[in-house]
C-alpha cells in the first residue's frame, strides 16, 4: 500500500535502498549499475528504481536534502516496506587539510546541531552511529576494490548557509572529516525502529580552500562511491 509519499506496493523495494540526496543520480546509478531496473516511485519526482546487481536485489531512492526530508523517507521504507537497510551515499564538505576533493569518507558516526535526536532521547545527547556490519562491508568492499577512503566522524548540518563559518574551524579542531546534512537523522530514525543505516560521501567541497565541483559533477561522478557502496552489499550475509 502506498504511503503519503511513497506510490510503491509492498515488495516492490529491496531490503536493502541505496539512498543518494539526488533522484537524478538515483536514476543515474539504475541505469549505470543496475540490472531490470523498475522504477517503483515518481511522487515528487524522487525516484526510486529495484533491479539487481551482480545477482543482488537492489533498490535506489532519492532522499532530497536535509534531516527531515530523509527522516520521512528512511521512516516510510523502514516501518511500511519493510526495508532492513539504508545507505546513504552523497556529498560533503571537508575542513581538514588532509581531506581532498573526491575522497571517499565513511561516517562512523554524525555529529548535528539538530535537535532530532535529542527529541527522541529525552533532551539528552544520543550517540547517532553506523550499524557496524554495514560499516565493515564498506571497508572490505573499498579494501577489495583497492579504493582508499577515510572513515570517522562526520557532521550534520541544519543549514547550508551557516552564519556561524568560524564554527568550521571547532569541527576541524576534533577530525570532523566532512559536512554534510543528512546522516545524523538517518543513524536516529534507524535506531528508532531497530534497522541498520551508514552513509557514505564523497568531497564536493573543501569549505576551508573554496574549492568545489560544478552541479553537473555533483549528479554524474562519485563512481568510486557509488562502487564501494554496491560491491559492500554484497558482502551482506
Amino acid at each position: 500500500m502506498a504511503t503519503p509519499h511513497i506510490e510503491a506496493n509492498v515488495g516492490d523495494i529491496a531490503e536493502t535502498v541505496l539512498m543518494p540526496g539526488d533522484p537524478l543520480r538515483a536514476k543515474l546509478i539504475a541505469e549505470t549499475f543496475l540490472e531490470d531496473a523498475v522504477c517503483f516511485n515518481t511522487v515528487r519526482n524522487i525516484f526510486g528504481y529495484t533491479g539487481t546487481y551482480k545477482g543482488k536485489r537492489i533498490s535506489v531512492m532519492g532522499s532530497g536534502m536535509g534531516i527531515p526530508s530523509i527522516s520521512i523517507y528512511a521512516t516510510e521504507l523502514y516501518k511500511d516496506y519493510g526495508v532492513e537497510n539504508i545507505i546513504r551515499i552523497g556529498s560533503c564538505g571537508a575542513v581538514l587539510d588532509d581531506v581532498n576533493m573526491m575522497d571517499v569518507i565513511v561516517g562512523m558516526g554524525a555529529s548535528t546541531d539538530s535537535k532530532v535526536n535529542r527529541m527522541r532521547f529525552k533532551n539528552h545527547d544520543f550517540a547517532a552511529i553506523a550499524d557496524f556490519g554495514l560499516m565493515k562491508n564498506a571497508v572490505d568492499a573499498a579494501s577489495n576494490l583497492n579504493k582508499p577512503i577515510k572513515v570517522g566522524n562526520i557532521f550534520t548540518a541544519d543549514l547550508f548557509y551557516t552564519p556561524e563559518f568560524e564554527f568550521f574551524d571547532t569541527m576541524a579542531k576534533l577530525g570532523i572529516l566532512g559536512v554534510e546534512m543528512e546522516a545524523a537523522g538517518l543513524y536516529g530514525v534507524a535506531a528508532e525502529y531497530g534497522k541498520k543505516a551508514l552513509c557514505i560521501l564523497t568531497v564536493s567541497d573543501h569549505i576551508k580552500r573554496g574549492e568545489s565541483l560544478s552541479a553537473n559533477d555533483r549528479q554524474t561522478s562519485f563512481r568510486d562511491m557509488m562502487e564501494i557502496a554496491l560491491e559492500s552489499v554484497l558482502l551482506q550475509d
